[in-house]
């Protein structure tokens, strides 16, 4: 091989100087980055509208929602942002607008107060909406048709600072409220607030007495555990429900109710609409007393009807037989099918974290497993239908002609019954199994 000119030889050759410097030139270029970047930080981080910024400075959000409230909106706002100042409380006021058309959202600009726009209708949505847009680290929510009293604010900012988690106000005389002569329809205020508060103090140990009081503080960090999904007038009372089952530390707080100050329209609240939604939503909430309660009765009636039956007893003259077996049995079947519904329930609740784990639920699934209920079911059905099978050879050997009725009803309803709950437990038992694969995973 011949040898390289000079000057390739030359150029080939490394050169330290220069690879130096190229190394100090990267470093310094570095250095330089990290720099730019540090200082984007902490522009970003210091921007007087930056939301990490405004999420750590505001102690509370008041949220309204709104629509079409331009009668009274503006007091509202005034009274809340009066309160805030007043007390020293660093906060904000949100308007949850769904869909205002008369001027409301001018109104809460010009006030200063933060307009969040919510365009699925609904009551819960629009605080849903509002809420979720808060900044602050407690929220109170009131409705913007000037019945409560914003300028009562510190009362349950001082609740929340003491450590609840859902401070809610009360305006019947039973919690130390107070309504002002035309604030409540009578219906409301005598029949069905005092029955509804009572009702889910029975069914859920709310340690409340105005379930349906709209002005209430909660924290940021607890309404986002709670995990709401109603859209309609039962935002409110599934608050108070999920708070309840979840163990949560609530308050109650004396308020007053003021007779509304719209003029333009009627207040939103429909008695006999709303009250039915209420009731419903209960009942959606409490397998126990929709499903269990009613469904262990029945069953109970049966065995007791089957108890009588069976050896003919005779009560106040009348001879109970294959009649009162016949109903009878469907006590039995219907109930059966109602703790079945119970269980159904609430696997579903718990699995899907509408309700806390229930520790009992995990030992009765433990001592009803799939496999043992398959096995009782299995015994049940082969017992109906070994019971179906004499009476039809029972027939049989009478050549399939007229029978005593009353005698081999004895046997077929019997039978028929308990091949039902067989089928019915095996299936079933495969259903919940199938609902506690969510929560296992």
């Amino acid at each position: 091989m011949s040898e390289l000119p000079p000057t390739v030889a030359t150029a080939t050759k490394p050169a330290p100087a220069t690879t130096d410097s190229n190394a100090a030139i990267l470093a310094r270029l570095n250095a330089a980055d990290r720099a730019i970047r540090e200082c984007l930080d902490t522009i970003e981080t210091s921007e007087p509208n930056s939301p990490a910024k405004a999420t750590s400075q505001l102690e509370l959000t008041v949220v309204m929602p709104c629509l079409n409230e331009a009668d009274t909106l503006a007091v509202c706002i005034e009274k809340a942002q009066r309160a805030m100042r007043e007390h020293d409380i660093d906060g904000e006021v949100v308007i949850a607008d769904n869909g205002s058309t008369d001027g409301s959202l001018e109104i809460a600009e010009q006030l200063g107060a933060r307009v969040v726009h919510i365009a699925e209708k609904g009551y819960g949505n629009a605080l849903r909406g509002g809420i979720s847009s808060a900044l602050g680290k407690y929220v109170i929510m009131g409705d913007a048709d000037d019945s409560y009293d914003f300028l009562e604010i510190p009362k349950f900012v001082d609740k929340l600072r003491e450590g609840h988690d859902l401070v809610q106000g009360c305006r019947l005389p039973t919690g130390g409220g107070t309504v002002l002569p035309g604030a409540m329809p009578v219906t409301h205020r005598w029949i069905g607030n005092p029955m509804f508060s009572r009702l889910v103090r029975r069914m859920f140990k709310a340690p409340i007495h105005d379930v349906y009081c709209g002005l209430r503080g909660f924290t940021k960090e607890h309404y986002d555990r709670l995990d709401l999904r109603a859209s309609g007038m039962e935002f409110a009372t599934e608050m108070i429900i999920k708070s309840s089952l979840f163990k949560t530390d609530i308050a109650e707080v004396p308020t007053t109710l003021h007779p509304d100050g719209r003029k333009a329209h009627a207040p939103h609240l429909r008695t006999v609409r709303d009250g039915w939604r209420t009731l419903r939503f209960f009942l959606m909430y409490s397998p126990r007393w929709l499903f269990l309660t009613p469904g262990l009765g029945l069953v109970l009636l049966g065995f007791l009807g089957y108890s009588l039956a069976i050896p003919g007893v005779e009560v106040f003259g009348a001879t109970l037989d294959a009649h009162t077996l016949l109903v009878s049995s469907l006590f039995v079947l219907t109930g059966f099918q109602l703790v079945q519904f119970a269980a159904f329930a609430k696997t579903f609740a718990v699995s899907e974290g509408l309700v806390p784990f229930d520790r009992r639920l995990e030992r009765i699934c433990e001592v009803l497993s799939l496999e043992r209920c398959l096995v009782a079911g299995s015994i049940a059905a082969i017992t109906g239908i070994g019971l179906i099978a004499a009476a039809t050879s029972s027939w049989q050997a009478a050549g399939f002609g007229a029978l005593d009725y009353a005698s081999t009803m004895r046997w077929v309803i019997p039978g028929v019954t308990l091949a039902a709950l067989g089928f019915q437990t095996i299936f079933a038992s495969f259903f919940i199994s199938i609902l506690r694969m969510a929560r296992r995973n």
